[in-house]
This record gives C-alpha cells, structure tokens and sequence, in this order.
C-alpha cells in the first residue's frame, strides 16, 4: 500500500469486453443466457449489464479468428465461468441459445466447456 492510500481512487470490477466478428449475435447469446439488457449500442460494441452485476462488452474485430480450444493452433485469449445448480440442464438450455459442446470435456462431472456463437470456450460448474 501507497503511503498515501487516503487519495487513492476508488476500483470496482465493472466489466469484461470479448472481442468478435458479430457484436450484436454475441450480445443477444449472453444476454439470453444471463438476462442482461442492453446497455449501449453501436456498428462495432454492445454492453450489455444488469443492476448490481458486472457488464460485458462485445466489441468487432474486422480480421477476427474463433479459438480452436483444445487444439492450440488459435488459443483462447480468455474464458468465462458461470455458476449453476444442474450441469445436465443448464447445457441443455445453452444448446438451446446457440452454444456448441466440444467432444474434449476434462472432467464433465464437474464442469462442462461449451463454446459460445462467436468460439470463445466459457464454463458451467456448480463449483461456484
């Protein structure tokens, strides 16, 4: 800590952005998915948010390239976890939204890897 840590700005965690080729197709997946609205709006970002939850962005990259996961040959930059209370049903319903499930699953009765519209691997656990 600062010697002057009483002039120190206040930081909250406010969001995570995902880069892809569609922001508009990824933010209506994620917004489904969590019940976010839609806090901005443009060509190239969504944000998406809800009262008293962390936001998430999805901004256009023209030469965008989908992560290969598991095969390492485009890693993934990042991944999200979501926490729920029956894996079976909740990859049933992200099935439903849009979501894709890779044959390579490390331990699938504690957690499943699905990929969302644009590529990215998130996770459901009940973990969390």
């Amino acid at each position: 800590m600062t010697a002057d840590a009483t002039s120190a700005p206040a930081f909250r965690y406010a969001a995570v952005t995902f880069d892809c080729a569609d922001p508009a197709e990824l933010a209506c997946f994620y917004g489904d998915l969590l019940g976010y609205a839609t806090l901005y709006s443009s060509d190239d970002f969504v944000f998406l948010g809800k009262e008293g939850a962390t936001g998430l962005g999805f901004n256009r990259l023209a030469d965008y390239r989908p992560p290969t996961w598991p095969d390492p040959a485009q890693e993934k930059q990042a991944h999200i976890e979501l926490g729920v209370d029956d894996l079976d049903t909740a990859e049933k319903h992200l099935l439903g939204l849009g979501a894709t499930k890779p044959e390579h699953q490390p331990q699938p009765d504690r957690w499943r890897v699905l990929l969302d519209p644009a590529g990215h691997p998130f996770c459901i656990t009940t973990l969390v």
